[in-house]
């Protein structure tokens, strides 16, 4: 197991180009599935979780090439179905939750489609129903083996119907649109989530030969097609590790900028970290963090009544950051409360920065309340853990603003989420070594 040391407390400088997104890369590599045509795609992170999908694609059969550094070519026209009832998929597919997203392309194509219960983050309960219900009422029949917590879901050909989604899925509207783009008649998808990863990945369907319209709201509706074609595509840059560099600028009091940022898909992004007082400059497509040698300061309510920050489905403020939004909040002057709306567990890497010094109050699972310390007193360095990828990376943030040497065990976890993160760090002038 890797760990990182940092040496703490010293101001970065420099520039940095966000990796592609994660999220999105996770979903259209599922999608290459739906043609036995050669699909491209560009600006693919290069990530433990796509590494992960791109080996269990290869072992499905899928012929992937690479062309140059983040781009590949697949191609679905020979595929080992038996594969996928072989208990090396299943030992596979559990260690990658973007893995789920193969059953709607599988289930459309093929008929059937399976999966084992899938890995990832131990942030709390991340149920698949509203996969399920949604593929079910295409026409998949469904079945779920308790015992090899085994799903399996299978269909003679899937046809066109209304779906309410119980909740604004990111993944479960992907796997429902994938399926619906090849199911007979038309499917309306209600309450889909739209961000901008589901509009890419309904913008590559589209250029594959799809019919959807709705793109970039919640209604979404597909007219199936009787195959796919071929298509080049290229993933929108990371907007969880954009922030992720802002976060990281603030609290070093560094001035970094960063490159072709996609600014029209940022969302919320750059008000909630406004509203902590943090100063953006538009530079084109660049984003540029000023030094803030002062510091920055959380701005209340108009009424006065503290600045409360909360995720919620897109167009609102994505769960990925609130652990960042944490993490700042800590040296600001002022007091925030972070409401972490989604995920049980997502809170509970506070008592890490609570071991440094910072002033965090657990209110209970989902909410926490930080007093910023106004840089009069700086983090202390420690050694940590990464629970998971959002936290290992603000975690990190805080240790390379502490003073003294920390350490962070378990960067794996790091790993499946930010592309040769030390390196990249490195090059700003952070001190930072993987052991």
């Amino acid at each position: 197991m890797e760990t990182f040391k940092i040496k703490g407390g010293f101001e970065l400088k420099g520039e940095i180009t966000p990796q592609g997104a994660k999220n999105e890369a996770l979903q259209v590599i599922c999608a290459t599935i739906l043609t036995d045509k050669k699909v491209t795609i560009h600006n693919i992170p290069d990530i433990i979780d796509v590494k992960r999908l791109i080996n269990l694609l290869s072992k499905l059969g899928v012929n992937i090439q690479k062309i140059k550094t983040n781009s590949y070519s697949f191609q679905s026209n020979k595929l080992n179905l038996d594969y996928l009832e072989s208990e090396e998929f299943k030992q596979d597919g559990k260690s990658l939750r973007g893995s789920i997203m193969i059953v709607g392309p599988l289930l459309a194509r093929f008929g059937k489609g399976y999966i084992p219960k899938p890995g990832g983050d131990k942030i709390g309960r991340r149920r698949l129903d509203t996969h399920f219900q949604g593929l079910v009422k295409l026409g998949g029949k469904f079945d779920y083996n308790k015992k090899d917590h085994f799903y399996t879901i299978k269909a003679d050909k899937l046809k066109g119907a209304y779906i309410l989604l119980d909740e604004a899925s990111v993944t479960g509207t992907a796997n429902i649109l994938m399926a619906s783009a090849l199911a007979d008649g038309t499917t309306t998808i209600y309450n889909a989530a739209c961000e901008p990863y589901i509009q890419q990945l309904s913008k590559m369907l589209i250029n594959m030969g799809a019919n959807i319209t709705g793109v970039g709201s919640n209604l979404l509706t597909v007219k199936g097609v009787s195959q796919l074609g071929g298509v080049e595509h290229t993933v929108l840059p990371d907007m969880i590790e954009i922030g992720s560099w802002i976060g990281l600028a603030a609290m070093t009091k560094s001035e970094i900028l960063i490159k072709n940022v996609s600014w029209k898909n940022l969302g919320q992004i750059p008000n909630v970290f406004n509203s902590l007082g943090i100063e953006l400059i538009k530079k084109g497509d660049d984003m540029l963090v000023p030094k803030h040698s002062e510091g920055y300061e959380i701005r209340n309510y108009i009424d006065g009544s503290i600045l409360t920050v909360s995720d919620a489905p897109w167009p609102g403020f994505s769960p990925d950051l609130l652990s960042i939004i944490l993490v700042v909040a800590t040296q600001a002057k002022g007091s925030v409360l972070i409401h972490q709306k989604m995920f049980e567990s997502r809170l509970f890497f506070v008592d890490k920065l609570i071991d440094m010094g910072a002033k965090i109050i657990l209110c209970d699972p989902h909410r926490a309340t930080v007093i910023g310390h106004a840089f009069n007193s700086q983090l202390k360095a420690t050694s940590m853990t990464s629970p998971d990828i959002r936290a290992g990376i603000s975690l990190l943030i805080a240790a390379l603003s502490a003073k003294g040497t920390s350490t962070i065990n378990n960067i794996e976890q790091i790993d499946r989420g930010y592309e040769n993160i030390d390196h990249r760090l490195r090059s700003i002038g952070a001190k930072i070594e993987r052991v």
